[in-house]
């Protein structure tokens, strides 16, 4: 049942013209303009070696969190997840084919932004199985807390909050500009975010060419456990 509403969710993602744009052209925007523009200090070495890894974790944030959200809502408001309560699908069930859609979606759209970055002159270190283990967890993390925020606000009000949520998050999450930019007492606060979490931990990775970046890891190890927790537990159909 799992296997099936995944390969369902992930064409219906494909198919979706504002999904992709949010999902696929703005963290390709990003990457390009940013990396081909002097516009934003990312300290020393080529800037496309800082804003690939904030671009593949900007991605994650689209799919697993906006974009799902999203979609989410509007399936509850419109009687989609009504219709599927009545099934012997449970909502663990759901919540699990909707994030196996959003990883099969993810890998084309890392796949796309590495053949962008590599083309702009990215040169990647490090092992790419640890960037896969933070991508995982991410994943599960973000969209812990986009099920959660689909399955508990109206579709109206979710749309507003996951777009507030996911430009908020790119301007201070690491993505773009470097966490030394901003003052030191906030610092700490945004290193606790889960968008800071995957970005700095794939720079870590894919820039630096470190081991596994745990506290990063660990951050991302709570923030999943949280959001897919609260989101099966207060998850609603209608």
């Amino acid at each position: 049942m799992i296997a099936a509403q995944a390969a369902l969710e992930t064409k219906l993602l494909l198919r979706n013209g504002e999904q992709l744009l949010l999902t696929v052209i703005i963290p390709a925007v990003v990457l390009a303009l940013f990396s081909a523009v002097d516009v934003i200090d990312t300290g020393a070495g080529e800037r496309v070696d800082f804003l690939a890894p904030g671009a593949i974790a900007l991605a994650v944030l689209a799919t697993s969190f906006t974009g799902q959200a999203i979609g989410t809502g509007f399936d509850r408001r419109y009687g989609v997840l009504k219709r599927l309560g009545a099934s012997p699908l449970p909502r663990s069930g759901l919540m699990a084919a909707k994030t196996a859609s959003v990883l099969v979606t993810q890998v084309l759209q890392i796949a796309l932004l590495s053949v962008i970055a590599l083309a702009l002159g990215w040169s990647p270190q490090g092992s790419w199985l640890y960037a896969g283990l933070l991508v995982l967890l991410g994943t599960a993390a973000f969209s812990g807390l986009g099920l959660l925020m689909a399955g508990t606000l109206k579709a109206e009000a979710t749309l507003a909050a996951a777009n507030l949520v996911f430009v908020l998050l790119m301007v201070v999450g690491g993505v773009m500009v470097p966490l030394s930019k901003f003052p030191s007492g906030v610092q700490s606060f945004l290193e606790l975010l889960p968008i800071t979490a995957l970005s700095q931990g794939l720079r870590e990775v894919l820039q630096h060419g470190s081991g596994m970046p745990w506290s990063e890891a660990g951050v991302l190890t709570v923030w999943a456990v949280l959001g897919l927790g609260l989101a099966a537990r207060f998850f609603r159909w209608e």
